[in-house]
């Protein structure tokens, strides 16, 4: 099993992290995360041996390119004498993410199959039997001769004893070594600092940085087969979402090859032209070629031979099922390809996935014709067609877009797919990327229509799910969605808004300071008051301690008066330096923009980044302790986290009193089509830690004055079926306007193809009259300024009579 592996392939040696000597940790006391020792082999030409040399292969489980430039292996015998000296084989270039790195070793007089062309060559006659074998930053040979003492030495990054070796890490060296046999670690490469847990013993299978294996050597040589071997795809895919076969070699196994990916991830599809007649086993697979450009091309008829791997993108999500280090015999090409599986609405099973009471699904037996996951399991790695899907999701700055294979399912009124509960999932959506490098997804907004049909590979990532890998893409119908433009507010009413301007600060660009601006002045019409979330310090994610955001806020008052609309005033309370969450060094906060032209804003001293603001009843009714002021900031709710800003208005003689909040997101969550079902949402608990504070500051305000009027706004992070909205609304303090929408309006977000709602506007009993509207000017666009559309309600403080909208 092989745990994140990471999906943009670095060449060796080109962007690589370099480590000094003195940042390396002890070498058992710390297990290494990033370089390590994957192979060691000593029975190269030796009597019965196959391969002629002896190899000690490297492989890379981080994220970033390993830099070797002045390391070595180094090589000690198995019971070392007084005079037994560590022998030294420097290295160059680089191990990249994911990859593997070969150092040739001496050579015998037997064997018969050469390595590949490896990436360093030694010259050490290392024992089949026993040895130690060494990764060191430096090339001064080592000194130690007992375990004790190499564990000191933090020049040494990983450590590898077998058979009887003195010099290894944990209670006991690799056993099994031979002329045949080599000791290898896990795919999954894990470094517990335990040799004989870690490795163990197999037939030798040395890989280069290029992923080339051994091989070569003359007709029916098992590597490089002519005919078919006794493993098709369908066997290595199996009737679970795990292989059968995970972790075992294969040989020879046929397919014709359906695509080429030439970046990322590189590798390619193969797709068996016989299938099978069980529904529940795929025909299709990726065969993973590491940092190689594929040598195939499409239509290839190819016989492929390697190693069974289940690639998990994440500890969370469900995994892919790959050939890994492959040796590929071409026997033909321009094959027809196999026909694709049509994907529509009657194909698609409207069931998500089956439960597992909040286990892992991999064990369990799938059932494609009653669950959508488990009917894309089965068709992972085949060739699909969807036709006339209508677009959900628009064109990321990835190139991927997200459409539905059913039309019919929670449609939106402008054209999404609404998210509406956590157990009615959306089983017709599907991201679709292009394998074409001369075709890219085109620029589609929501309600866009590919037409036609899109054909290509369904694949996993961690990213959404199951995606379309487009060879062959329909054509866009522009359904020419439109920007909406809201109604100004009458004169007795108070128009209030929440924006999350995502991330401004001062030092970005004028065009995303234009654009957010007009969104203020023109698509809501210049409201009264603007709750705004995400704006940061005047110098953004630069991390020197700066908090303020006057400059920030000038520059986008200023870019509102440019767009029409009216010189706003604003109020925060900048938190203390790094304690807010958010992107680092950019001190994230809520502010208050107003029209002073149309309300008063009440200034009221006392209110900073750590005093809870309080409710102070007075004859004449409730007030705030401190105006601007924060609700319970040193509460363990708002750890990390932005905190709420409540600020008292008047507006025509009325108090009104706003709280701008941005609850803590839903990062950590585990995934809607993941491996666990049902996903835990472990980021709610803090979110409902925050409602409960913001509910309980809210009700304190209604117990000095029942009638006081409280609007409560921001970017919630959550649902309005949420638990999260449960505790905001208790007692019936707060009423949710998202609600009293049509439920085809209730959304101001789009997430993986999902319409939903994470912003909300909510108002207490004070308020008999509003009018309430989500302005959807970003989250349906592929060009949008903030990820988030804004919300606006107009209410009349007078009015007596009952709510409409």
């Amino acid at each position: 099993m092989q745990i994140s592996r990471p999906r943009s392939v670095l060449l060796a040696g080109a962007v690589a992290v370099t480590l000094s000597a003195t940042a390396l940790p002890a070498a058992f006391a710390a297990p290494s995360s990033t370089a390590v020792i994957s192979e060691v082999y000593g029975g190269g030409g030796n009597s019965g041996a196959t391969l002629t040399r002896d190899f000690i292969e490297l492989a890379n489980a981080g994220s970033s390119a390993y830099d070797l430039s002045g390391f070595s292996v180094q090589y000690l015998p198995g019971s070392p004498s007084a005079g037994s000296l560590w022998q030294v084989s420097a290295l160059t270039g680089a191990v990249a993410p994911g990859g593997r790195y070969l150092v040739a070793q001496a050579a015998g007089t037997g064997g018969t199959v050469a390595l590949p062309t490896p990436d360093a060559t030694g010259t050490v006659a290392m024992s089949a039997t026993s040895g130690t074998v060494a990764l060191v930053s430096g090339t001064t040979p080592l000194t130690c001769k007992t375990a004790a003492d190499c564990a000191a030495d933090t020049r040494i990054v990983d450590l590898v004893g077998y058979g009887s070796a003195v010099v290894r890490e944990g209670s006991g060296p690799v056993t099994g070594t031979s002329a045949t046999a080599s000791v290898a670690r896990a795919a999954s490469l894990a470094d517990t600092d335990d040799n004989a847990a870690d490795l163990s013993a197999g037939a030798p299978t040395p890989v280069n940085a290029a992923g080339e294996t051994s091989g070569g050597a003359g007709p029916g040589d098992p590597g490089n087969p002519t005919e078919p071997g006794t493993v098709r795809v369908h066997d290595i895919q199996g009737t679970t979402r795990v292989s059968p076969l995970d972790g075992q070699s294969v040989t020879g196994v046929p397919g014709i090859v359906t695509g080429v990916r030439t970046s990322g991830s590189r590798g390619f599809w193969i797709q068996d032209a016989t299938p099978d007649a069980d529904p529940r086993t795929g025909e299709g697979v990726f065969v993973y070629t590491g940092s190689a450009a594929p040598a195939v091309a499409v239509g290839d008829s190819v016989l492929v031979s390697g190693k069974v791997d289940e690639y998990y993108p994440s500890a969370t999500t469900q995994s892919v099922t790959e050939i890994t280090a492959p040796r590929v015999t071409v026997l033909s090409s321009g094959n027809a390809l196999p026909a694709p599986v049509v994907l529509d609405a009657a194909s698609v099973p409207d069931a998500y996935v089956p439960s597992a009471d909040g286990a892992s699904v991999d064990a369990l037996a799938l059932d494609p014709a009653t669950y959508a996951l488990d009917l894309y399991e089965s068709l992972e790695g085949t060739r699909v067609e969807i036709a006339d899907t209508r677009v959900t999701g628009a064109t990321t700055a990835y190139h991927e877009v997200w459409v539905t294979i059913k039309p019919n399912e929670n449609p939106t009124r402008r054209g999404g797919t609404l998210y509406s509960s956590y157990t009615d999932q959306n089983t017709g959506r599907i991201k679709v990327m292009s394998l074409d490098a001369t075709r890219p997804i085109p620029v589609a907004n929501v309600g866009d229509v590919l037409s036609g049909t899109t054909t290509g590979v369904l694949d996993y990532d961690s990213f959404g799910g199951y995606n379309l890998q487009a060879t062959a893409l329909g054509t866009l119908t522009d359904h020419h969605l439109r920007r909406e433009v809201t109604r100004k507010q009458k004169g007795k009413e108070l128009a209030v808004a929440t924006y999350n301007v995502e991330n401004l600060d001062a030092l970005d660009e004028q065009g995303k300071f234009d654009t957010l601006a007009a969104g203020v002045a023109v698509n809501l019409s210049s409201p009264d008051i603007v709750s705004l979330e995400e704006i940061q310090d005047d110098n953004g994610a630069v991390n020197d301690g700066t908090v303020g955001s006057d400059a920030t806020l000038k520059r986008f008052t200023d870019a509102i008066v440019a767009a029409g609309g009216p010189q706003y005033a604003w109020r925060y309370i900048a938190p203390e330096n790094g304690k807010d969450g958010g992107e680092p060094g950019g001190n994230i906060r809520n502010v208050f923009l107003f029209n002073p032209e149309r309300v008063d804003f009440v200034d009221r001293p006392g209110g900073d980044a750590t005093t809870a603001v309080t409710a102070v009843e007075t004859k004449k009714g409730v007030t705030l302790s401190a105006s601007p002021g924060r609700i319970a900031p040193t509460s363990d709710a708002w750890n990390d986290s932005r905190k709420p800003l409540v600020g008292e208005f008047r507006f025509h003689g009325k108090p009104v009193f706003v709280i701008g909040n941005h609850f803590a997101s839903k990062g950590g969550d585990q995934p809607l089509h993941g491996r666990y079902q049902e996903p835990t949402r472990s980021s709610e608990t803090k979110r409902v830690k925050q409602a409960t504070e913001v509910n309980t500051f809210v009700k304190s305000l209604l117990a000095a004055d029942k009638s006081a009027r409280v609007i409560t706004l921001g970017d919630l992070n959550d649902f309005a079926f949420s638990p999260t909205m449960g505790a905001l609304t208790g007692g019936k303090a707060l009423k949710p306007l998202i609600t009293t929408l049509p439920k085809n309006e209730q959304y101001s977000y789009v997430y993986e193809g999902n319409s939903q709602t994470l912003d909300h506007i909510l108002l207490s009993p004070g308020f008999r009259r509003f009018d309430y509207d989500v302005v959807h000017i970003n989250a349906e666009f592929a060009d949008q300024a903030s990820d988030h559309d804004p919300q606006i309600v107009r209410v009349d403080v007078n009015a007596p009579d009952h709510g409409h909208h």
